[in-house]
């Protein structure tokens, strides 16, 4: 047993590694540059956590998620590894003390950061006394202009390499095209390039579309003939409570689950679903993040998402146990327009974008010139409402603001309160002497929590009051009051977003969109939509349009998918019928043919000629001109 094995048994239980890991942990520990593209559900976190563990150091984890952040740190503290997280939304001294701790206690053995907090000053000065064994990249396809989640944050951990020219750097996704992987390789200044990829193919999966006019309906018969638990997938919160109402009224355990719910509701939620008490949940996008339940028999999709990547990520959250499980796309004729009309939603003119930017600047009361390093609670339907906004055009101004570099926007994280000892024990002591009122509340809350003095800790007013029998506004009274007389810095609770800015507040003449930030990622995201309607729409084996997409053009069809059921229907092996198809296509590419002459010049039995000349008609792969001709489309 190797010391990866082992570290992989001892701190999580496995006896073994799943494929690809360990390969790519071995190219991490003998310092090479790594790409590695797992599939959802790949166990990607592995690949970093463990061969960090392997070396003398401390791994730094740069992810844009700032829940799946503060999940993993929790979850390497479940595990006795010492984790800490910086974030948009922590105050100045939290990230100076959590700095601090990580360049002194070698036993802190991850950081994990979001990508904007890279370029500030603290940040590079203290690096820089930090052992570094590691660099991991996670969600590393936001590097790559061609991405389908770009962020110009990202660009800047090229810049920390040179601060720690030895470390290795793991740059980790779940997806990304052949465009995307050389560049993912090329903005991280790879040495040489390395690429791990697990093949994007689940052939458990079960990929189908549905076209339907009523798709609540048709979601209760996909629950109804499928046993075992689901997820749901819908656009807005609202949807996911309406949705989830409908299949309980019917007998179906349902829960909903989105961003704008508190964490405790989120986790109760989630741990119901995982034990198997509830079984779908009807979730939008924010359901996902570090899930990883084995036995999901169902994904379905209620709402087309706008990109093929989300699909596969989401889709790929069934079956992890290797067992069939289906991914559904419920689709409807009305679903290409509203696909369409997400462009123009998705990109404002730009005049727009600069408005929103100027009014920005306003609410916070940010002057030109000012606000570099700075974060600001941000409350998004107060601000549209003050200036008049759409609110999906402020929200997807705000985003093209953040890939041209002007500002971050976190996700609503609710953030629990939060507090420091500033004074030494000795001095607490001499001050509980002389405040008997404050000395049992300062008792409650060492017995309760430790690691105070060292780290901030966040803590739970509700259950603190529950412990000292009284209501929870006394507590808030007691830690205001601590604050005050500078024994403890108090962080109360906030559950907001929080806009950062990278650089000082432009004035508008100076905000400019190149054509690189506007214009060429329009077209991109125009090309997504596109092959999100060619997959709901083409009648190919659904597994292959996936696969192609991500650059494994040589799949062979799934066999199981709705297209490829419609085939085998046809009575014919996957041999005769790719035989006939070859024979068909090059005549009818030849030759300006009617259906009868088609027939005669295949050298085939007409009977199984004229089902695979059938098949593509329905499926328009070849299709009549006015004069009743046959074309290949």
């Amino acid at each position: 047993m190797d010391q990866y094995q082992k570290i992989l048994t001892q701190y999580w239980g496995y006896s073994k590694f799943r494929p690809l890991q360990h390969e790519i942990i071995t190219s991490v520990g003998e310092g090479k540059d790594t790409l590695a593209l797992m599939p959802t559900g790949g166990g990607k976190s592995i690949t970093f956590q463990v061969p960090a563990m392997a070396k003398d150091g401390i791994c730094i984890v740069v992810t844009p998620l700032i829940a799946l952040m503060k999940d993993q740190v929790e979850n390497l503290k479940s595990k006795k590894i010492k984790a800490a997280a910086i974030y948009t939304g922590m105050s100045k001294h939290e990230i100076d003390i959590t700095l601090e701790n990580c360049v002194f206690d070698k036993e802190l053995k991850f950081l994990y950061c979001s990508p904007e907090r890279l370029a500030t000053t603290i940040f590079k000065e203290r690096i820089k006394q930090m052992n570094v064994n590691l660099l991991a990249i996670d969600e590393s396809h936001c590097i790559s202009q061609w991405g389908y989640d770009f962020r110009p944050s990202y660009l800047r951990i090229a810049d920390i390499r040179e601060l720690i020219p030895n470390t290795p750097v793991l740059a980790v996704t779940a997806t990304a095209t052949p465009q995307v992987v050389d560049d993912i390789q090329d903005k991280l200044r790879f040495k040489e390039k390395n690429v791990f990829q697990k093949s994007f193919e689940r052939k458990n999966l079960v990929y189908l579309v549905r076209e339907t006019e009523d798709k609540d309906k048709y979601l209760l018969k996909i629950v109804s003939s499928v046993s075992g638990s689901g997820v749901v997938y819908v656009r807005s919160r609202a949807r996911t409570k309406e949705i989830a109402a409908i299949l309980n009224q019917h007998n179906h355990s349902a829960d909903y689950y989105h961003a704008g719910l508190s964490n405790a509701e989120r986790d109760h939620k989630q741990k119901l679903w995982k034990q198997g008490k509830t079984r779908i949940m009807v979730a939008t996008n924010a359901f996902g993040m570090g899930i990883d339940k084995a036995d999901v028999r169902f994904v379905v999709h209620i709402d087309v998402p706008d990109t093929l990547e989300a699909y596969f990520q989401e889709a790929g959250r069934g079956g992890r146990d290797e067992k069939t499980a289906f991914a559904v796309m419920l689709y409807h004729k009305s679903d290409k327009t509203k696909l369409q009309r997400r462009i123009p939603d998705s990109y404002p003119e730009i005049d727009e974008v600069r408005k929103v930017y100027d009014a920005l600047g306003n609410f916070f009361q940010i002057p030109v010139g000012a606000g570099k390093g700075v974060s600001y609670d941000f409350d998004m339907a107060k601000f549209v409402k003050a200036y008049r906004f759409n609110i999906i055009h402020a929200f997807n101004s705000i985003k093209l603001l953040q890939q041209a570099g002007y500002l971050e926007m976190s996700e609503e994280v609710d953030n629990p309160s939060r507090i420091l000892f500033i004074v030494g024990r000795d001095y607490l002591y001499k001050y509980q002497v002389k405040n008997a009122a404050e000395d049992a509340f300062i008792k409650l809350l060492l017995r309760s929590y430790s690691g105070m003095f060292t780290e901030y800790r966040a803590i739970d007013e509700g259950e603190l009051a529950r412990r000292a029998g009284v209501k929870p506004d006394v507590i808030t009274g007691y830690l205001i009051k601590l604050g005050r007389d500078k024994i403890i810095n108090y962080i109360p609770r906030k559950k907001v977003p929080q806009i950062f800015y990278p650089e000082e507040r432009l004035g508008l003449k100076s905000l400019l969109f190149t054509k690189e930030n506007y214009h060429n990622r329009k077209e991109q995201y125009e090309k997504r939509i596109a092959s999100v309607i060619e997959y709901v729409t083409h009648e190919k084996c659904r597994s292959q349009q996936l696969l192609a997409y991500f650059g494994q053009d040589k799949a062979t069809r799934c066999g199981v998918c709705d297209v490829c059921k419609k085939r085998n229907e046809l009575g014919l092996s996957k041999v005769e019928f790719d035989n006939i198809l070859e024979k068909i296509k090059k005549r009818v590419k030849e030759n300006i043919l009617t259906v009868e002459e088609l027939i005669d010049s295949v050298d085939e039995k007409h009977e199984q000629t004229i089902k695979v000349l059938q098949w593509l008609l329905d499926t328009e792969k070849i299709v009549k001109n006015v004069e009743q001709k046959l074309t290949w489309h």
